[in-house]
């Protein structure tokens, strides 16, 4: 270890997904000297790449406990401080016809929502005009494109005077710096046994013919889909959770059920181009719980679940109080 002045440390952070770059952007924002490291081609690799990228802590509380809505209440002011193109307008909750009564039991599980019809959903989202009679809308909510916000908290750190190296083993640092911060997910079982993978599928679609401002969230009794806007008329639409361990491509069964959500929430859809279909790992504790742990000098972020970009400022701050005290 170096000995370096308190307020001041050298932190070598492991790995470049979202819980290793804000951490890594806090700890810098906070002085410390950050080395970033990533063992693969590039930052953003795995889970965090495929994610939605949803600031939702109201629409979380309908199957997350309760620490997880108190833990991101900032987490949409923390990403809009840190990078650009994030988006507060809030979120849609809808379901098809034949599925109504989800909306009914999405609302006794959650807050912080207003309950609007059909003249509502169509002021907020013209092109859902006349095809939902009820929804619930959540105002205080946001989204962002986890493609364009990694990157950016990249560049953010190296303005702050970090480092960033892909394609790099940490071991050769390890004895050099005052803190190690492991990131690493679902690689850092060896160390953290009660790790386990979540399945998470995702299909971006491109269909100039369909206009939305927010992510709506299409509520089905097995599996939940979401739709989340993106630039240039992209749409990600994905499942909230599979319970699998499998993390290998998608099947045409999911495949299926996304697609046929897409075109649920308007048909348009069917005539959108196919840019990518991907499935990954989540890592998750068995109470689906992110958390931090300390061994000595050594501090562990992992478990994010699907709570990634909702929970991770939280954690980096418990990680900054565990360094500056």
């Amino acid at each position: 270890m170096v000995n370096s002045p308190e307020s001041h440390p050298q932190i070598l952070i492991r790995g470049a997904g979202v819980a290793g770059l804000v951490t890594a952007v806090s700890l810098a924002r906070h002085g410390a000297s950050v080395t970033l490291v990533e063992s693969g081609p590039k930052i953003g690799s795995g889970a965090s790449w495929l994610a939605g990228g949803m600031l939702a802590p109201w629409c979380e509380a309908e199957s997350a406990p309760p620490e997880v809505t108190d833990r991101s209440l900032s987490s949409l002011s923390w990403w809009s401080e840190n990078v650009p193109n994030v988006v507060s307008n809030g979120s849609l909750v809808l379901a098809p016809a034949r599925d109504t009564g989800e909306i009914s039991r999405f609302a006794r599980r959650t807050s912080h929502f207003r309950e609007i019809t059909g003249p509502e959903i169509a002021a907020l989202e013209p092109d859902l005009a006349d095809r939902f009679a009820r929804g619930l809308f959540f105002p205080n909510e946001g989204h962002l494109d986890p493609r364009q916000a990694l990157p950016a908290l990249a560049e953010r750190l190296i303005m702050l005077g970090g480092r960033v190296l892909t394609d790099h083993e940490a071991s050769t640092f390890t004895d050099a710096f005052d803190w190690e911060v492991d990131c690493t997910g679902l690689a850092a079982r060896r160390e953290i046994p009660d790790l386990r993978g979540v399945r998470g599928e995702m299909i971006l679609l491109r269909c100039p013919d369909v206009m939305l401002s927010r992510p709506v969230r299409l509520l089905h009794p097995r599996i939940p889909i979401y739709i989340v806007p993106r630039a240039n008329n992209i749409f990600m639409v994905g499942a909230t959770m599979i319970e699998s361990e499998n993390g290998g491509p998608m099947t045409l069964r999911s495949m299926s059920e996304l697609l046929n959500a897409a075109w649920v929430l308007h048909p348009a859809f069917a005539e959108a181009e196919i840019l990518e279909m991907g499935a990954g790992l989540r890592p998750s504790y068995v109470d689906n719980l992110p958390a931090v742990t300390r061994n000595g000098r050594k501090i562990q972020v992992n478990g994010m679940y699907r709570h990634g970009y909702l929970l991770s400022p939280w954690l980096a701050g418990e990680v900054a109080n565990m360094v500056f005290g």
